[in-house]
């Protein structure tokens, strides 16, 4: 199906704003970006029109890649996905304007006239993630009367080791003004993001919001939740054999998807990622992840419930195979020769059609 293709914007030359290599690129998966990137290069075709088979045929992915791109884009409100009635793909507007309003600056005023100050003590955490908003010329001005405020950008600088963007000042203001954080939590928001490596403004502000979701109100609370997902990062690299880096945001989402969303223990995340790697010899987040997903919908939550799962289907087995007999190495999520802690039985709860493709990309991670 062809995808027609449109931007917000009617410059017919193909750019790529500095705020998108600084702010967005650094953070995305390698094959997320060609694929942007591509779409940019199509806005100069005479007839912009693609499909979702020409960019896979192109960067020899799977077109599940090439959605799972598209949607990563859509979240970072870089473009707009459009259906039509029946659901189909359709077209893709270019949405370059968020990347022009991050790199506007706002200049501070030496003076400003007579306003009403704006409240300055952290909001309290609601239910529901306040909408990003800039923040203007006056307010900037205002909210550097509190020492608070202007003690928090100055560590913030410390830690980042650079002077504070626009951007990332106005990033910290959303967080202490609309997210509610005091400044102790945002400093050691930040210091915990430094810690793990990632100093870009936009991974700062997902881990806040992410935290402000799980409402976490107190350094102690986010100790707690990042403790928790320390563990859960330690048995994935153990049993990936990752080392001498941290996980890239583009695995993460996946952890904080298994965590979230399917509500996974560690110790069922350590047995996928086990599994996967008995089935594939290398680590692959989306393999894991459709292991995960089976036994989420199966309803396992403890490694008594993958027994008794894998129990079930080997007795199902037993019945379809002549003499009662299994054949060795049948199942790619770890089988009967997986002996391990949980059991010796063969897991048959996946969609192969969809565990195929995955084993077949080396891309999507």
């Amino acid at each position: 199906m062809k995808i027609t293709l449109h931007s917000d914007n009617q410059t017919a030359v193909t750019s790529v704003p500095n705020t998108f290599i600084d702010e967005y690129m650094t953070e995305a998966n390698g094959e997320f970006v060609k694929v942007y990137l591509y779409l940019l290069r199509l806005m100069n075709t005479p007839d912009a029109t693609f499909s979702i088979s020409s960019i896979a045929d192109r960067f020899e992915h799977t077109e599940k890649d090439i959605r799972r791109a598209l949607a990563y884009w859509e979240r970072m409100q870089l473009l707009r996905l459009e259906y039509d009635d029946t659901q189909n793909l359709v077209g893709v507007c270019m949405l370059d304007s968020a990347v022009q309003r991050a790199e506007e600056t706002v200049p501070v005023p030496a003076s400003v006239p007579d306003a009403a100050p704006l409240p300055l003590s952290p909001a309290p955490v609601m239910p529901a993630v306040a909408p990003k908003r800039s923040y203007s010329a006056d307010d900037i001005y205002r909210f550097q009367q509190d020492e608070a405020v202007v003690e928090l950008l100055f560590i913030t600088e410390r830690y980042l080791k650079r002077p504070l963007t626009p951007t990332d000042t106005n990033t910290i203001l959303y967080i202490y003004d609309g997210l509610g954080f005091s400044a102790e939590l945002i400093e050691y928001l930040v210091e915990y993001c430094v810690s793990r490596g990632h100093t870009s403004i936009r991974y700062i502000e997902k881990v806040a919001i992410a935290w402000a979701e799980s409402h976490v109100t107190s350094v102690e609370e986010a100790k707690q939740a990042s403790g928790s997902h320390s563990r859960s990062v330690t048995a994935v690299m153990k049993e990936f054999g990752i080392s001498g880096r941290n996980l890239v945001p583009a695995e993460t989402s996946f952890l904080e998807k298994w965590k979230s969303e399917y509500g996974s223990s560690d110790e069922l995340i350590a047995e996928a990622c086990r599994r996967t790697m008995q089935a594939l010899h290398q680590p692959n987040f989306a393999y894991a992840d459709s292991i995960l997903s089976g036994w989420s919908k199966k309803q396992v939550r403890s490694a008594r419930d993958l027994a008794a799962l894998d129990a079930e289907h080997q007795s199902q087995k037993r019945s379809r195979t002549p003499g009662g007999r299994n054949a060795a190495g049948d199942n790619p999520a770890g089988g009967a020769s997986n002996r391990n802690r949980f059991n010796n039985f063969s897991q048959r709860s996946y969609d192969y059609d969809e565990l195929e493709q995955i084993l077949l990309t080396t891309s999507a991670k």
